[in-house]
Formats: structure tokens, C-alpha cells, sequence
């Protein structure tokens, strides 16, 4: 089979990287659309793997935990029986864990936004840490049990309980205004001063803005799961290993420890094929 040289491979996989659509990335690079397709599925499901091995034994202090909506195929209230029937549709979560001082996303897990999958992710997020944290989330009571489950006491947890305006409107494209956040520890000895997920909510925004999959009000949505998950592994490798983080001034992984060099989406894509 002919396989792209590494040079075109690069532009293609760094066009995807920020935030160009497949279509659009086609346009700029000269690729195929369906090459571009199973390029992305071979570097995101590499990029998957390396980071399963390489995220672990992190040493942290602060975490924050959230989720973000996505959906595939169709949203889940457009879901038909014809459509579940023969496709994976419908709405996606991603939930996502990062420090709050090297900014590093250290786990994520696509799924539902459900009890099974909030205790996977947690009990995941926990096999990737070193020591002892603070961890903070919003008040979804998923993750009461899941944090329990996982860290038993040995975490100083706390939720960060939002209230929103309620709003008759039927459609809204911005989110309600936040009228309240109450800070409530649930376990351990949380610092009141670093109760917070300011750094995850900031993350979500720019998971939106670097992947074109997560733009709404678009016909750019993901159409397969397989490719919405390869496209979220490849987003997390390019923005712990390559992209320099605005505030740091190097990478997360550069300020977390775990390299000392800035990477290049040529050597990241070696290093994941090692």
C-alpha cells in the first residue's frame, strides 16, 4: 500500500491539529479526503496508546475534572430507531482531568455522561498518580461515589456547585449566567483557595476552538465514533507534547517533566510509532 512520505504526513496531521476540518485539510495539503481519514486513525489510535503508557506515575498536586458535550453521527434527541440501527449516533462526552499547575491533561474518556463511565474515568485518573492530591470537580453527584470508589480517603476532594439563571427561552446558543458558586468539601482537607475548575472550563474552550469536530452549529460534527475518538487522542498529544502552552511558555509535558524539549509534530509522530 503507498504510504505518504513523513513530510506531507506532518502537514497534514498539523492541519487537523489546528482546527482544520477534514474537508478543508484535503483543500490545503493536496490529500484525499479518505487518506486523511485513515491517516487520523492511525496517528490518533498510536497517540492513544503512547499516552496510556507514558501518563502514568504523574506527580501532581491539583486536579480538576469536567465534562464537554459532543455528539456523533446525529444529536440524541434526533436519534431514530433506523439510524441506532445502523449507526453509533448520538451524544458523546468527554471527560477530562488536568493539573492545575503544569496545566497537563494527565486522563480523558469518552462515553456517556453516566455513573459506569464517570467511574472508569476516576478509577483511571486515579491508576495515573503518584501521590496524594486535591481534587476539584463541578457538583455532578456521579462523581461522589466514583471519587469514594477510587481514592477511598486518601484525597482531599471538593465540588464546585454552580447555579445558573433559569431561562424560558426554548433555544439558547450561550450558556445561562452563573448566579452562584458555593465551594463544598466532601473529603480530606481541601485548601478553600484552590477550589476550582476555572483551568478545565478553559481547556473546554479551547478543545472547541482546536477541534473542528466540537464547533457548534456546524455540519463539521464527528460521523463515526472511531474517528471522534482518534480525533480527541490526536488533540490531547498535540496539546500535552507540542503546542506551548500561552501562560507556561513551554509545553505541559515540558513543565510537568515528563520531556525537556519541545516537541515537533514530526517527532511526535516517530515517537508514537516507536
Amino acid at each position: 500500500m503507498n504510504k505518504l512520505p513523513d513530510e506531507k504526513r506532518a502537514q497534514v496531521i498539523a492541519c487537523i491539529c489546528e482546527g482544520n476540518s477534514i474537508r478543508s485539510t484535503a483543500r490545503l495539503t493536496g490529500v484525499a479526503k479518505n487518506t486523511i481519514c485513515k491517516l487520523l486513525l492511525e496517528v490518533g489510535n498510536a497517540c492513544a496508546n503512547y499516552e496510556d503508557r507514558a501518563l502514568r506515575n504523574i506527580k501532581s498536586k491539583r486536579i480538576q475534572c469536567d465534562e464537554i458535550w459532543s455528539f456523533v453521527y446525529a444529536k440524541q434527541r434526533n436519534v431514530t430507531p433506523e439510524i441506532s440501527s445502523k449507526h453509533q449516533a448520538g451524544d458523546i462526552w468527554t471527560w477530562t482531568a488536568i493539573d492545575a499547575d503544569s496545566k497537563l491533561a494527565v486522563s480523558w474518556m469518552l462515553g456517556g455522561r453516566d455513573a459506569v463511565t464517570g467511574k472508569h474515568f476516576i478509577e483511571d485518573l486515579a491508576g495515573r498518580l503518584a501521590n496524594r492530591v486535591q481534587l476539584t470537580t463541578d457538583g455532578y453527584t456521579v462523581y461522589l461515589t466514583a471519587v469514594e470508589s477510587a481514592f477511598g480517603c486518601e484525597i482531599d476532594y471538593a465540588m464546585l456547585v454552580k447555579a445558573f439563571e433559569s431561562s424560558q427561552e426554548e433555544t439558547r446558543y450561550s450558556p445561562a449566567v452563573c448566579t452562584s458558586c458555593e465551594r463544598k468539601p466532601v473529603m480530606g482537607h481541601p485548601d478553600p483557595d484552590h477550589i476550582s475548575t476555572s483551568f478545565l472550563e478553559r481547556q473546554n474552550l479551547s478543545m472547541r476552538m482546536q477541534m473542528r469536530r466540537f464547533t457548534r452549529l456546524t455540519n463539521a460534527f464527528s460521523k463515526k465514533v472511531a474517528n471522534h475518538g482518534a480525533s480527541v487522542a490526536l488533540y490531547f498529544m498535540y496539546y500535552n507534547w507540542v503546542r506551548v502552552h500561552q501562560t507556561l511558555r513551554v509545553t505541559p509535558a515540558m513543565e510537568a517533566g515528563l520531556t525537556d524539549h519541545l516537541w515537533t509534530i514530526k517527532e511526535m509522530l516517530k515517537n508514537i510509532s516507536n
